[in-house]
């Protein structure tokens, strides 16, 4: 039987990975753009050498500030703009690396990867439909791994959402969780990522436990990871960590380095 842990290791170096997120500045065309990608990739720089100085296992860049978001896709300008940022990045600092463009522009973050170096792609809407913010999302396994074969991304991991946050999933109410992890993984996903409600919110350790005994691929917890709560989520095979880093734990704040550092002391202990 396969062991997750062992594609946790292959890729990140470590059978448990923390990887942080780094929530680029609103980027070009989008409303609240203010600044030149020139110095959003220097801040994202900046960002990544302290997760890892203390210690962080993988990166991940997302335009979190381009809200109001577009559905599944976005402009040339924004996958031009986040791939300069990503080989900043990929340049300062040796981590992996993942992409995620909201709101479930996969096959763009599948170019981005491709174009920067990067070892993964969070996605959304991989399987089943579900409604968000935007509107309603339909999956797209089919289409995103048939351009990954187009573009040799091969080597890209595809990690999904599933019952993603800031959704409604009333299409699939007779659909659980489990179910969900399943189809992902049947339909060629590398791992899956179970989130709380919303941003910072925790995920249930009932689900991830139990999703973790359904499924061979890596299960990932995508919000509300503190170090108080990391023990609850050990089944997982990685964390995905961006408000309780950042400063008052809130995502839209500055990385906090003693916030960072205590997450990882966590980790080790």
């Amino acid at each position: 039987m396969i062991d997750p842990h062992e594609t946790t290791q292959e890729l990140f170096g470590t059978p448990r990975a923390l990887i942080g997120m780094l929530h680029l500045g609103a980027l070009p065309g989008a409303p609240r753009s203010a600044f030149p990608v020139e110095e959003l990739a220097r801040r994202a720089v900046i960002e990544a050498r302290t997760l890892a100085e203390v210690g962080f296992h993988g990166l991940l860049i997302e335009n979190m500030h381009d809200t109001p978001y577009l559905r599944g896709g976005v402009g040339p300008e924004i996958t031009a703009a986040m791939a300069v940022i990503g080989s900043a990045v990929r340049r300062a600092v040796s981590l992996p690396l993942g992409v995620q463009v909201l709101a479930g522009a996969n096959q763009e973050a599948l170019a981005i990867a491709k174009a920067c170096g990067g070892a993964f792609v969070r996605v959304e809407g991989f399987v089943f439909a579900h409604v968000a913010d935007e509107g309603i999302h339909q999956s797209d396994a089919g289409a995103l791994l048939r351009y990954r074969r187009m573009i040799d991304a091969g080597a890209v991991r595809v990690f999904a959402d599933i019952k993603k946050k800031h959704s409604s999933h009333a299409l699939t109410e007779d659909v659980d969780l489990v179910e969900t992890a399943r189809a992902a993984e049947f339909f060629g996903a590398d791992g899956v990522i179970i989130t709380g409600a919303e941003t910072g919110q925790p995920a249930s350790p009932a689900e991830v436990a139990a999703v973790r005994e359904a499924v061979t691929i890596p299960v990932i917890v995508g919000s509300g990871i503190k170090p108080e709560n990391l023990d609850a989520y050990a089944s997982a095979s990685a964390w995905i960590v961006g408000s309780s880093i950042k400063r008052d734990g809130h995502w839209s704040g500055a990385l906090d380095r003693e916030r960072a550092a205590a997450l990882v002391r966590a980790l080790r202990g």
